[in-house]
């Protein structure tokens, strides 16, 4: 007997940020709250996931989010939005088994910025801010606001 699962088990990427593993209802709903808006599906990969993503994301000026890349590394579309990378089940979304979800959350750990160059995108990796350049003990200073 097939028993589908209540909540799913899933990576979300947000613009500028690191996946993060999150829980969420197995409903439509529930994805898409968690991309802001109705959902589109795409299966860029071999695996058994899907990238779940805001299907008016660019339409609605959403922060492009990650490259997607073909097997040369070429990025071939963007992501706008928060996405989500979910396990695919026999007929539903599943859980990110636990070596997907770490695969994944590597391919897409760096979170990445977009420039336009005329028509041409470039990305960059956003680079990670070392923490010491921060110092906690500086005095506030007043022109900083």
């Amino acid at each position: 007997m097939h028993m589908e699962e209540n909540t799913l088990s899933v990576l979300k990427i947000a613009p500028g940020q690191y996946p993060q593993q999150v829980e969420i209802d197995n409903d439509l709903k529930a994805l898409q709250q968690a991309v802001g808006g109705s959902i589109g599906a795409s299966y860029p990969f071999e695996d058994p996931v899907a990238i779940v993503y805001n299907d008016d994301g660019k339409l609605m000026g959403l922060p492009l989010n990650r490259a997607l890349r073909d097997e040369n590394g070429e990025m071939y579309d963007a992501v706008a939005g928060d996405f989500l990378v979910v396990g695919l089940g026999e007929e539903d979304f599943a859980s990110l088994t636990p070596e997907l979800a770490q695969k994944y959350e590597q391919l897409f750990h760096q979170p990445e910025a977009f420039l336009k160059l005329g028509n041409r995108l470039l990305v960059l990796p956003v680079p990670d801010e070392p923490p010491t350049e921060k110092p906690r003990t500086k005095p506030p200073a007043e022109h900083d606001r």
